[in-house]
């Protein structure tokens, strides 16, 4: 067995809705069926007894060893504690190849399965060792790493529940929630609109502490001091015992409490001052407790307890502290819900202060503790309370975090107990912190946790908003990028930024912000991150779906022009045009429920894809009686076609007309594939809820040349001739000019192709066999780059399809495309018409606009 290639899918993709790894596998011989490997399967079930059941027969076929890698790959994670379930092997046209296919939660745990799965099936063949115990072990401990923490991984969740779509921008907990100009971002438990001035208020402990007075919340006496003996005086202003802490600090570090002494004094201040200046105040009596406080509300309060042991009378101090951290909550820093209690030197001085050692035994029931601090992130433990705090004191909380400014605020209190007004109990406020960490709350050690992921998500989008902004997904084999570009046009049309992308670049409220084939889900994702995009469009192209996926988990709008033959088909294993239509319906199968897939009723395999869509439909297409129109139609759903020379969208009774005379792009409505490019546009901005005023004005001002849509049908005159540019590259684009160019008179007709290398023969030389019956000159040139094929070969299957052609006479052969650009221009008389299918668009639209402008 091989792994040849492996694909990180991170969107819906050709598969699933999952995020996957997508893997090309070869057997070899008995490969392809485990039943003729003696002992396979009982060696590797004696190395990994958890791989679960394998079928015999899968889909009709013998099970490969492909087909163990996927379950292999999947029970290792799922054994890691990763919430993984789907894979799936499918065998490809070669024989023997497979592609492999399994979820993943974390993409470097994914790759990192399949390696692991690949080292079992190699032992389970050669009889040696697998060590599965260590193997799931790295796996957990790689994902604990990857994952989002509990804090950021609550927040997300509540997104998740709410259909809020995120982004993890940093390996860290940077995350975006929402699209473009809705979106917003946390920085772990932190908001975006909480400022820079509240955080540095927050760290500094001596600020805080004055403001927090102010606003009449009770807080401990104290200031900063310059060293230990200048701690001891403010020790004996305020009053024994005190505390000291460094005055720009967290988690706890450097905090020692409940001092009475000038020695413990000086000890503490050498702890303090490692983490910046430091700071003495009174003692407050009492417990540890922490109140969480998100936007005007309390939302969760702990009781917060310092590590501690309890001593049995027989176990060491050191032997019950590896017995507390057997504890599956505790693991290490903040992945987990509880975090182990270290032994270190505070946890020694801890002991020693309480006439201990490590390997002291303490009595039954004697409770040992090895920290001052009461923080889970050095082994603490919390007990929900938030059930009986009492208003006065959330109101205090929630005065604490307004007066810093802290939209997400944990608010430290020392008490008694939070039955009683802090007033009462002679309580105070000692620390207010930013981005607090959520865990205790999430799953405390007793009690119950609280749904604070879900509170910071009220505070982040209203009820009922869920962060989107509209989505339109182009795809087809011909038309997608006029498509595109025109519904943009209808979008912006109506006053919304709009964000697109296609196969010339991206661009960003009409700007162009990148360059090239940006087709992909790169681009998209791109154009999602960016705050000034209050709607989307996105020409979605088979390779980037093939590549990485969508790069978006839905859509509101998909739109489906056509599927043709010519679309690349023998690559990546996609070699039919139920193939093609399979990989085109992902956007389809990915539709938000209330929204709509645009479908091109006269195309079988685009039709079909409407049984797929979790929303609603709208066909489109000329024939008002073609049968799926009709039942569509019948049925009071949206349909969109043509009556003489008249655009009608259709549901119900109800309908709207626009006169195609008043469409530029299909020039009266002669032209034939620009009607359907118009059909489709005009049921997409439908499907968003466009008003017609602004569709039918967007349609009367989109024009379609080389600046609005380059490449597309861009029709110009050079010397009383027409030239026409267009990027027509398959078959179906050859039929769909030469229908078009047929509606134009001319004397004498001319067409300039070149063909890309990266298609089958039958291809390239189809499409000269269909211009040849509708032109009389054919001028092919070979381009710089022939994409894997020797010189001149292109040229000769271009060559070939034009034999027996029933109207060229004249071939030429010319190497460059702006040579034969200018070959067919200077062969040009008044009257005359020449398609030029250029290959470096920009380049040559350039070219041609220079030439024509010199005359």
């Amino acid at each position: 067995m091989k792994v040849t290639r492996i694909r990180a899918l991170r969107g819906p993709n050709l598969w699933s809705r999952h995020t996957a790894i997508e893997a090309v596998v070869a057997c070899e011989g008995d490969e392809n069926a485990i039943s003729r490997l003696p002992g396979f399967e009982a060696r590797l079930r004696a190395l990994f007894p958890t791989i679960g059941e394998l079928h015999p027969m899968v889909l009709g076929q013998p099970m490969a060893v492909a087909h163990v890698l996927e379950n292999a790959a999947v029970a290792l994670q799922a054994q890691a504690g990763c919430a993984v379930n789907f894979g799936h092997t499918s065998p490809t046209v070669e024989d023997g190849v497979y592609q492999v296919v399994f979820q993943y939660s974390e993409e470097a745990v994914g790759r990192r399965a399949i390696e692991l799965a690949e080292q079992l099936i190699a032992a389970a063949q050669a009889d040696t060792a697998f060590d599965a115990a260590a193997a799931i072990t790295e796996l957990r401990d790689l994902d604990e790493s990857e994952r989002l923490g509990p804090s950021t991984g609550s927040i997300v969740d509540a997104a998740v529940a709410r259909g809020i779509p995120y982004r993890r921008l940093t390996s860290g907990s940077l995350v975006q929630f929402g699209w473009g100009s809705r979106q917003r971002r946390i920085q772990a438990a932190e908001v975006d609109s909480t400022s820079g001035v509240a955080e540095s208020i927050a760290q500094d402990k001596e600020l805080t502490k004055q403001l927090l007075n102010a606003a009449g919340v009770p807080v401990p006496l104290g200031r900063p001091v310059a060293d230990a003996q200048d701690g001891w005086a403010a020790a004996m202003e305020i009053g024994l015992p005190v505390v000291v802490k460094p005055q720009d600090g967290n988690q706890g570090k450097g905090v020692t409490v409940n001092i009475t002494t000038q020695e413990q004094l000086t000890a503490a201040y050498d702890s303090a001052c490692a983490y910046g200046e430091v700071m003495v105040e009174k003692f407050l009596p009492g417990f540890d407790f922490r109140l969480l406080v998100v936007g005007d509300r309390l939302v969760a309060a702990a009781r917060r307890d310092p590590p501690h042991v309890i001593g049995d009378g027989s176990a060491t101090v050191r032997q019950l502290i590896d017995a507390v951290n057997l504890d599956p909550r505790r693991g290490e820093g903040h992945a987990t819900s509880l975090t182990k209690i270290r032994l270190d030197d505070i946890a020694i001085g801890r002991l020693e202060a309480q006439g201990l050692t490590p390997d002291s035994v303490p009595s039954r029931g004697q409770r040992v503790v090895l920290r001052n601090n009461a923080n889970l992130s050095t082994g603490g433990t919390a007990t929900d309370v938030t059930d009986t705090v009492h208003p006065e004191v959330a109101a205090r909380a929630v005065d604490a975090a307004q007066m810093v400014g802290l939209h997400i605020c944990g608010v430290d209190m020392v008490c008694e107990n939070v039955l009683r007004p802090l007033e009462e109990q002679h309580g105070g406020v000692v620390e207010v912190n930013a981005a607090p960490g959520l865990r205790m709350h999430i799953s405390p050690s007793f009690g119950r946790g609280r749904a604070v992921g879900e509170a910071v998500m009220d505070t982040l989008f209203a009820h009922g908003d869920d962060g989107r902004i509209p989505v339109v997904a182009v795809t087809g084999t011909n038309g997608k990028t006029t498509t595109a570009r025109l519904i943009n046009h209808l979008l912006s049309s109506s006053g919304l930024r709009t964000g697109m992308t296609n196969t010339d670049g991206v661009y960003v409220d009409g700007r162009q912000t990148d360059s090239g084939d940006c087709s992909g889900p790169k681009s998209a994702r791109n154009v999602l991150m960016h705050p000034d995009v209050d709607a989307a469009v996105f020409e979605v192209a088979r390779g980037g779906v093939l590549r990485e996926g969508l790069g978006f988990d839905r859509c509101q709008v998909a739109v489906v022009t056509n599927i043709g033959s010519g679309d690349h088909l023998g690559l990546n294993y996609i070699t039919t045009v139920e193939d093609l239509a399979v990989l085109k319906r992902v956007i389809v199968r990915n539709v938000a429920p209330d929204g709509y897939a645009v479908l091109n009723a006269a195309d079988v395999n685009v039709a079909a894809m409407a049984a797929g869509c979790p929303g609603h439909v709208i066909f489109f297409t000329a024939d008002r009686q073609h049968p799926v129109m009709a039942t569509h139609r019948a049925q009071g759903k949206r349909t969109v076609y043509v009556d003489q020379d008249t655009l009608v969208a259709a549901e119900g009774s109800w309908r709207e007309r626009i006169a195609l005379r008043d469409v530029p792009i299909t020039r009266g409505g002669t032209i034939g594939f620009q009607v359907d490019n118009v059909m489709a546009a005009v049921a997409a901005a439908w499907a968003v809820g466009l008003d017609w005023d602004t569709i039918r004005s967007g349609l009367a001002s989109f024009l379609n040349d080389a600046a609005g849509v380059p490449g597309r049908f861009n029709v110009m005159d050079y010397r009383g001739a027409t030239v026409i540019a267009d990027y027509g590259h398959n078959t179906d684009a050859m039929r769909a000019l030469v229908s078009a160019v047929d509606t134009m008179p001319a004397n004498k007709r001319s067409v300039v192709i070149s063909g890309a290398g990266d298609r089958r023969d039958s291809d390239i030389r189809d499409q000269t066999a269909i211009l040849g019956q509708a032109f009389d000159d054919v001028i092919l040139y070979q381009d710089a780059a022939q994409r894997g094929r020797a010189d001149g070969e292109v040229m000769a299957l271009l060559r070939q399809g034009l034999q027996g052609a029933a109207r060229t006479r004249y071939i030429d052969e010319i190497r460059g495309e702006f040579v034969a650009i200018d070959t067919a221009l200077a062969r040009l008389q008044p009257g005359d018409l020449s398609l030029i299918l250029v290959d470096q668009v920009e380049e040559a639209l350039a070219h041609l606009a220079q030439r024509i402008a010199a005359g």
